[in-house]
C-alpha cells in the first residue's frame, strides 16, 4: 500500500513538472514556449530600444543564442532555467518569469550596490516611544525634526494615517521622508503620499502607451502630474532618502518628490524600474510580467534605470561604527541649515 501511495506521488510531481513541456499538445514543446516568450517580449517590452542605446542589448542576438539551448527532451526545470536566463538579460527588476517550479527575479539592480541602510541603525533613531501605522513608522528627533519611514507603497497607506503622522510631526522643523528599502506597490498610493507637499498642481512627468508591435511603436507623451491633497499638506523643507531598494513606485514617488521645490533627496540612486506592468501566458500555463508603457521626468528623460540624488551620500563604516546612520546624520545637516 505505501509502495503504491509513493508511485502515485511520483507520477502527479511528474505530470505537474513536465506538464510545461509535453510533446503530444500542439504549442506545448519547449521551443513553442521559448518562441511565444520572446516573441511577447519583442512585441510588448517598452525598453528594448533604451536598452540598446544603454549597454548594447540586442533582442534578435539574444534569440539566436538561447534557441540553441532548447532541447526537444529537457525537463520543466531545465526550459525554465534557460527562460529565465535569458528574460536576466534585460536587467530589469519587473520582469517575472512565473510557474509552480518558481519565480525569476533580476536581482542585479541592488545587489550589486551597497545596501546603504540598517535597521539596527534606524532603531537607534526611533528609540522606544515611535509610532506605528501599517506602513508608516514616525518619531521626532532630538533636534526637532520629524522622522517618517515608508515601508512600502503596496497597501495600508491611507488619507487618515497620512494625516494623522503629519499632525503629529507639525511642530518639527523640517521632515525626512526615509524610502530607502520601500521595493514599491501601487503608484496612485505612491502618488498620494506626494500630495502632501505640494499646494499646486505639478507637472512631475510624461507617460506613453505601446501601440503596435515595433520596439519603437508608442503613443504621444501623456503629461502626468500631482494634484494637491484635500488633506493636511507640509509647508517646511522635506528631505528625502534613497537607495537602490528605492524601487518601481518608490522611484516613481522620488521623481515626484524632486519637482517640488523645497525638496532635497539625499542618498544613494534609486532602483528604477518605472514602467507600467504588462501581464501575458504562454502555451503552458506560465506567466511573463514586464514594463509596457515608459514613463519620463518632465524633461523626457528615462526613469527606467533610477534617479541619482541630489546629494550623493553613503553609509560608512566608521559612524555604523558609532552608531550613526551617515545618510540620516547628512540630512538632517541639511535640514537644519534649511
Amino acid at each position: 500500500m505505501k509502495r503504491t501511495f509513493l508511485l502515485l506521488c511520483a507520477a502527479i510531481a511528474f505530470l505537474l513538472l513536465g506538464a510545461c513541456v509535453r510533446q503530444d499538445v500542439q504549442g506545448h514543446s519547449p521551443q513553442a514556449n521559448f518562441e511565444t516568450l520572446w516573441s511577447i517580449i519583442d512585441r510588448q517590452y517598452c525598453f528594448l530600444t533604451y536598452k540598446h542605446e544603454q549597454y548594447g542589448l540586442d533582442w534578435d542576438e539574444v534569440h539566436e543564442r538561447y534557441a540553441r539551448r532548447i532541447t526537444d527532451t529537457m525537463t520543466g526545470e531545465q526550459l525554465f532555467e534557460v527562460l529565465s536566463e535569458m528574460v536576466a538579460e534585460l536587467r530589469d527588476g519587473h520582469v517575472n518569469l512565473s510557474s509552480s517550479i518558481g519565480t525569476s527575479q533580476y536581482r542585479e539592480w541592488f545587489d550589486a550596490y551597497p545596501r546603504n541602510f540598517s535597521d539596527s541603525l534606524q532603531r537607534v533613531y526611533l528609540g522606544k516611544d515611535y509610532v506605528r501605522s501599517s506602513a508608516l513608522v514616525y518619531q521626532l528627533l532630538e533636534n526637532n525634526i520629524g522622522y517618517l519611514h515608508v515601508g512600502s507603497f503596496a497597501s495600508g497607506l491611507g488619507e487618515g494615517n497620512l494625516s494623522q503622522a503629519l499632525s503629529r510631526l507639525a511642530v518639527c522643523d523640517g521632515l525626512i521622508v526615509d524610502v530607502r528599502e520601500n521595493g514599491g506597490g501601487d503608484l496612485t498610493t505612491a502618488q498620494r503620499l506626494a500630495a502632501r507637499f505640494t499646494n499646486e498642481r505639478v507637472l512631475v512627468g510624461y507617460i506613453r502607451h505601446k501601440t503596435g508591435p515595433g520596439h519603437d511603436d508608442f503613443s504621444d507623451p501623456h503629461p502626468v502630474y500631482v494634484e494637491p491633497s484635500s488633506g493636511i499638506r507640509w509647508q517646511k523643507p522635506v528631505v528625502v532618502l534613497t537607495n537602490r531598494v528605492s524601487y518601481s513606485a518608490t522611484n516613481d514617488f522620488v521623481n515626484c518628490m524632486r519637482q517640488f521645490p523645497q525638496v532635497t533627496v539625499v542618498g544613494d540612486r534609486t532602483g528604477g524600474g518605472s514602467g507600467l506592468p504588462f501581464t501575458s501566458e504562454l502555451p503552458c500555463g506560465w506567466s511573463i510580467r514586464f514594463s509596457a508603457s515608459p514613463m519620463f521626468d518632465p524633461s523626457m528623460r528615462q526613469l527606467e534605470f533610477g534617479i541619482d540624488p541630489d546629494v550623493k551620500v553613503d553609509m560608512t563604516p566608521e559612524d555604523m561604527a558609532r552608531g550613526k546612520d551617515t545618510i540620516i546624520e547628512r540630512a538632517c545637516e541639511i535640514l537644519q541649515k534649511k
